[in-house]
C-alpha cells in the first residue's frame, strides 16, 4: 500500500504532461465547434484512439496506479480541455467499470474489447442505470429482466434515460430488477450486445452544457439477450438473491452495494469539476492581468484580487479532497465519513462557483461564446447534478456521520 502524497512522481507527472498536451493541442481547439453543433466529436476520439489515450490498457494502467492519482490526474488534465468532448472520451469507462466490477473473466475479456474498438474503428459503450421515475431512487426502478428458462435467455423491457452514448454505443450495459419484492437488492446487470433487436435510442437531450457528449434514452422492447449476458452468472445471481431473501425475512439491513460503489467512484467526478474549475481560472487570471480600465490591470483592483485569490484557494483544497478520498479507495480505507462524497460535494459545488467567477471577472465578455469560460460556466452546472445530485452527497455524508444507514 503507497504511502498519501501530494507529490506526483516522474512517471506520473509525464503522463499529466502528456494528457495535458493532448488536451491542449486537440481538445481546445475543437471544443466550442463540437459544443455548438451539440454532436459526438467522433474525429477526437479517433485521435485519442491514435494515441492510446481512448483504449482499456490506458485506464486499466491509472486505475491500477498504487497510489490512487491516476484516475483523478487523467481526469482533471482531460477536462480542464474541455467537459463535453472528456465526457466522450471517458463516457465508455462507465460502461467497462460495471463489467469490470461484477464480469466473470470470460465476460471481461468478451466485451470490454469490443466497448472501445480501435483506432481505424473506434467504438464507444453505455451505462444505462437511471430511469424518468429512478434517478437517486434506485429502488424505484421499473426495468424488469425476465429468465426464459427454456431458452436460456433473458427479455428486457423499459426506458432507461441520462445515458450518455445511449443509443450510439455498440455494446450497452442495463441494470434491471429480477425480484421486485427485494427493491435495490433485486437488481441486476446485464450486456445487450450490438445490433439486439428491441433495443432503440429514445430522446436525444438538448443538454444545457457538456454538449458535446451525447445523452439519451434508451428503449428496451422485449430486448432478449442470451443468458451468458447476465453479469456473473445466473448462479452468482441466485446465490446473491437468496441470501437478500433470508436476510429480508430476519429484518437485517443489508448493505446497498450499489451505493458503497458510488462513493468510491465519485471521486472521479470531483476530479473532472477540479479540471473545469481550473480552466475558468486560468482564462479569468490571464485577463484581469492584460485587461486594463482606468489605466491599470484590473488584477490590481482588490475587488477582482481576492476573488481570484478565493478561487485559487478553492480549487486546491478540492483537489486535496478528491486525491484524499482517490487514494483512500485504493489503499482499501473505509470512508468513515463519506470522505467520496464529501470530494465530489465540494469539489462540484466549486466548479460552480469559480466558472461563475469567472465570468463575472470577464465580464460582458465572459458573457458571449467569443471567451471559454461562457462554456465552462454552462459545462460546471452538470457536476452538482450527476452521480448524485449535491443534495444527495449531504445526505450520504449525514448519514454517515449520523450511523444512519445509507439506502
Amino acid at each position: 500500500m503507497a504511502e498519501f502524497t501530494m507529490e506526483l512522481n516522474d512517471e506520473q507527472k509525464e503522463v499529466r504532461d502528456w494528457i495535458h498536451g493532448f488536451a491542449a493541442d486537440v481538445i481546445r481547439p475543437a471544443a466550442a465547434e463540437w459544443d455548438e453543433r451539440e454532436e459526438t466529436p467522433w474525429p477526437v476520439i479517433q485521435e485519442a484512439a491514435k494515441i492510446g489515450l481512448y483504449s482499456l490498457d490506458f485506464y486499466a494502467q491509472q486505475f491500477f496506479d498504487p497510489t490512487g492519482l491516476g484516475i483523478p490526474m487523467t481526469m482533471e488534465e482531460l477536462f480542464w480541455g474541455d467537459a463535453g468532448i472528456a465526457l466522450s472520451i471517458v463516457g465508455t469507462g462507465l460502461a467497462a467499470v460495471g463489467v469490470l466490477a461484477n464480469g466473470t473473466e470470460e465476460q471481461i475479456g468478451t466485451w470490454v474489447p469490443q466497448m472501445y474498438g480501435d483506432a481505424d474503428d473506434v467504438k464507444v459503450a453505455a451505462f444505462c442505470s437511471s430511469e424518468p421515475d429512478a434517478g437517486s431512487d434506485v429502488a424505484s426502478m421499473r426495468t424488469r429482466a425476465v429468465y426464459d428458462e427454456a431458452k436460456d435467455e433473458w427479455v428486457l423491457n423499459g426506458t432507461k434515460t441520462w445515458a450518455t452514448n445511449g443509443g450510439i454505443a455498440g455494446v450497452h450495459v442495463v441494470v434491471a430488477v429480477v425480484d421486485p419484492e427485494l427493491g435495490s437488492k433485486g437488481h441486476a446487470s446485464f450486456i445487450v450486445p450490438p445490433n439486439t433487436p428491441g433495443l432503440s435510442q429514445g430522446q436525444k437531450f438538448k443538454k444545457h452544457g457538456i454538449r458535446a457528449s451525447h445523452t439519451a434514452e434508451v428503449v428496451l422492447e422485449n430486448v432478449r439477450v442470451p443468458g451468458h449476458c447476465l453479469l456473473g452468472g445466473k448462479e452468482k445471481l441466485d446465490e446473491r438473491l437468496a441470501r437478500a431473501r433470508e436476510r429480508a425475512k430476519g429484518g437485517e439491513r443489508v448493505k446497498n452495494a450499489a451505493m458503497a460503489t458510488f462513493e468510491a467512484s465519485r471521486p472521479a467526478v470531483g476530479a473532472m469539476a477540479v479540471g473545469t474549475a481550473r480552466a475558468a481560472y486560468e482564462e479569468a487570471l490571464e485577463y484581469a492581468r492584460t485587461r486594463e480600465q482606468f489605466g491599470r490591470p484590473i488584477i490590481d483592483n482588490q475587488g477582482v484580487a481576492f476573488q481570484l485569490a478565493d478561487m485559487r484557494t478553492q480549487i486546491d483544497a478540492a483537489r486535496l479532497l478528491v486525491w484524499r478520498a482517490s487514494w483512500m479507495a485504493v489503499a482499501g480505507k473505509k470512508f468513515e465519513s463519506a470522505e467520496g462524497s464529501m470530494s465530489k460535494l465540494f469539489a462540484s459545488e466549486t466548479a460552480k462557483k469559480v466558472t461563475a467567477q469567472a465570468v463575472q471577472i470577464l465580464g460582458g465578455n465572459g458573457f458571449t461564446r467569443e471567451y471559454p469560460v461562457e462554456r465552462m460556466h454552462r459545462d460546471a452546472a452538470i457536476y452538482t447534478i450527476f452521480e448524485g445530485t449535491s443534495e444527495i452527497q449531504r445526505l450520504v455524508i449525514a448519514r454517515t456521520l449520523s450511523g444512519m444507514p445509507i439506502r
